[in-house]
């Protein structure tokens, strides 16, 4: 017996503990300690008398065939290999480990992390069957020089792919997704590659679909999840990965060709800090009016003196007041 074999028989209705152990070949007792580790990852399962372990809300385990049928044929056709695996450091981590294919993305989505993280550094909170952890990798043309923007290309199409199952989504530069200021997600990019020559590069994108309480107690900031906000679009996350990757392929396609130019008016439309005061840390501390993207994908701020500053990612993290 395996955990998803287990996951998989307790998500198709309650199940007492003695058919557990006669449907794997195992006893009560090691029936038991199976949950308690479903339990620690983040599965909220209950267990009554007379009617045995039963999940507390219901689970849809990621399938890869039903994510790739639904996907829409432009967005096929760019996609070399579509995985599920269940349990990862990192599904960033696990395709920077790899070699690459020459054309085509890669997609691979975990059911759950033990070392989910975000930018710079911060642990993602990854729990088991809850949420989605997708990671997409694909060679660009245009080098590193250009890769500065591939995030708040990819949060792009993110969010307009949220937008069309009626998620009223917001993006937080640099790599934020909020609704009314409490983080839905976000995007991390990692990869490698030459200055002006091919680089290969990993699109992360951790998102709140059905977030145990419990196991957000540790998150130190405001947060929300679909189930929450959105029901009807985390009803299935099959579904929601299709959906997710219908627009994440082609818009990456389309990066790659013409780099971040056609993406900064449609990221327009979704900044939550446009016009708001801010207060950037980090750096040279700084404060002022956000007045969107630059060119390269920096945030510009309106100075107290009028003056425009360009700040970027790498530099500073941004609160809007």
């Amino acid at each position: 017996m395996n955990d998803r074999d287990l996951l998989a028989t307790l998500a198709s209705g309650p199940t007492s503990g003695e058919a557990l152990a006669a449907r794997f070949g195992i006893s009560r007792s090691a029936v038991h300690k199976r949950i308690e580790a479903l339990r620690e990852a983040g599965i909220d399962i209950d267990a009554q008398a007379g009617r045995g372990y039963a999940l507390h809300a219901p689970c849809d385990l990621l399938d890869a065939d039903a994510i790739r049928a639904g996907l829409t044929e432009p967005a096929r056709a760019l996609l070399a290999t579509l995985e599920v695996e269940w349990i990862v450091d990192s599904s960033n981590s696990v395709l920077l480990r790899r070699a690459g294919v020459a054309d085509g993305a890669e997609v691979l989505l975990v059911e759950g992390q033990s070392g989910g993280r975000g930018r710079r550094g911060r642990e993602w909170r990854s729990p088991l069957a809850a949420n989605l952890y997708l990671s997409l990798a694909r060679r660009y043309a245009g080098g590193l020089a250009r890769l500065g923007g591939l995030s708040l290309a990819a949060g792009v199409a993110v969010a307009e792919a949220l937008r069309s199952l009626g998620v009223a989504v917001q993006l937080k530069w640099p790599n934020d997704l909020v609704i009314e200021g409490r983080k839905l997600g976000g995007l991390l990019v990692e990869g490698g590659g030459e200055h002006a020559g091919p680089a290969r590069a990993v699109v992360g994108l951790g998102l709140n679909v059905c977030m145990p309480r419990a196991y957000a107690r540790g998150i130190d900031q405001p947060w929300t999840d679909l189930a929450t906000v959105a029901p009807t679009a985390a009803a299935s996350r099959n579904a929601l990965a299709a959906t997710l990757l219908s627009w994440l392929l082609p818009a990456l396609e389309q990066f790659d060709r013409e780099g971040l130019a056609p993406f900064r008016e449609r990221y327009a439309s979704f900044d939550a800090l446009r016009n708001r005061e801010v207060a950037v840390l980090g750096g040279d501390a700084l404060q002022g009016t956000a007045l969107g993207l630059a060119e390269d994908g920096g945030l510009r701020i309106r100075l107290p003196s009028g003056d425009v500053r360009i700040v970027h990612a790498g530099e500073v993290s941004v609160r809007a007041r």
